[in-house]
């Protein structure tokens, strides 16, 4: 982004969250705000559209630790709101990373740096200001069924982000023209501001802070060598992932600044429950409740039970089993990242007959009959009371 976007643009207000917001606050705000005005949520519309890409911009700079506190700084040195110069009639922007030297793929990485020649020292050089830079972290949402989520799944992602501009390649110049290091600062981006006694370092005014000059800008970016932009990734979503979980694709997020490296892409997984309620989770176990008859736990039996894309297995409910026991069977559960795999936890629960023929009653009967002893209630009765 360029300077005047990072020191103009209120990114707070843009994500309609405090200054003082926590960083779940500021996440939860730009996630509501993010399904609101996605693109594809809102077809056809460019106003929504653009209301999106200035989300995911406020975002990138918020949800970041560290970038959000050098915006803060430099908002709070410079007061936030000024007009840089180029923020009108035309202007081509400036790489806030070279205003304040940044090296670590941060905008502002070196804050400091900018008061350094206060006592008559010059900062930055041409080195550390075309040092490559690390792209920023990108991080988005994708929702995968009961069934994916357990054996892994590849996505489609649609990611809008900062990158560079592709009309210019990221030089900021107009098709067939080059941008050429500044000679009034020699392509450190900065000029000295004599006050008496010492000297103030300040942005050269001739190529605004940059160290390049941008003699004919690019129509699409303004010079600033940057854009919003939306692409399409494939990404693998791995076996066994959980509802909420956080996945790392590592060099999938913003590309990187003069030949640095891309950021990584971070995915939030949603999974939805099983469609017929068959199956729960609980770690990487499944669990299941199957019905069983009172002849099959009171004499015991052996049962089949479904299990997750594969044949039934057979469990063996031993006689005078209760109703709501649960048994293991193990590997039949979800994958760990070192291929073993959880359990199923299967629960048993007796299911009463509604309609007896004659003959099943006859033969209750004669069972209750049979089995006719101390009121089984008398001692929980007798506890109650006293």
């Amino acid at each position: 982004m360029s300077t005047k976007d990072f020191l103009e643009k209120d990114y707070y207000k843009t994500l309609g969250v405090d200054k003082g917001a926590s960083a779940d606050d500021i996440k939860k705000s730009y996630r509501k705000l993010a399904r609101k005005y996605h693109p594809d949520a809102n077809k056809g519309d460019s106003k929504a559209e653009e209301r999106f890409k200035e989300i995911s911009e406020a975002y990138t700079v918020l949800s970041d630790e560290k970038r959000r506190k050098e915006y803060d700084e430099a908002r709070s040195l410079f007061g936030g709101g000024v007009r840089m110069p180029g923020s009108s009639g035309g202007s081509y922007g400036f790489d806030l990373g070279d205003l304040f030297g940044g090296t670590s793929g941060t905008a502002g990485g070196r804050l400091g740096d900018l008061l350094g020649g206060m006592f008559g020292g010059r900062t930055g050089t041409t080195t550390q200001r075309t040092r490559p830079r690390r792209g920023a972290d990108v991080e988005t949402e994708t929702t995968l069924s009961f069934a994916n989520a357990i054996d892994g799944a590849t996505v489609s992602l649609r990611l809008t982000g900062e990158g560079p501009c592709k009309v210019c390649k990221g030089t900021g110049a107009k098709a067939g023209t080059v941008p050429r290091i500044c000679p009034t600062c020699e392509g450190t981006g900065q000029g000295s501001k004599n006050l008496g006694s010492f000297a103030f370092s300040e942005p050269c005014k001739t190529c605004r802070g940059r160290g390049l000059v941008v003699d004919d800008p690019c129509p699409e970016c303004s010079g600033s060598g940057r854009a919003m932009s939306t692409r399409t990734i494939q990404a693998r979503i791995p076996a066994g992932v959980g509802d909420g979980q956080r996945i790392k694709i590592a060099g999938k997020g913003a590309p990187g600044e003069r030949g640095g490296p891309p950021g990584d892409l971070y995915v939030r997984v949603h999974v939805q429950p099983h469609p017929h309620g068959t199956f729960s989770r609980s770690g990487h176990n499944l669990t299941i409740t199957v019905p069983v008859t009172f002849v099959e736990v009171a004499l015991g039996a052996e049962i089949k039970v479904p299990s997750h894309r594969g044949m039934p297995v057979s469990l063996r409910i031993p006689a005078g089993t209760p109703s709501g026991r649960t048994f293991r069977v193990r590997g039949k559960g979800v994958r760990h990242k070192d291929g073993t795999h959880g359990d199923l936890l299967v629960t048993v629960n007796v299911q009463v007959p509604q309609d007896l023929n004659d003959k099943a009653r006859d033969a209750l009967e004669t069972f209750r009959e049979a089995t006719a002893g101390p009121d089984p209630r008398a001692e929980i009765l007798r506890q109650a009371n006293g």
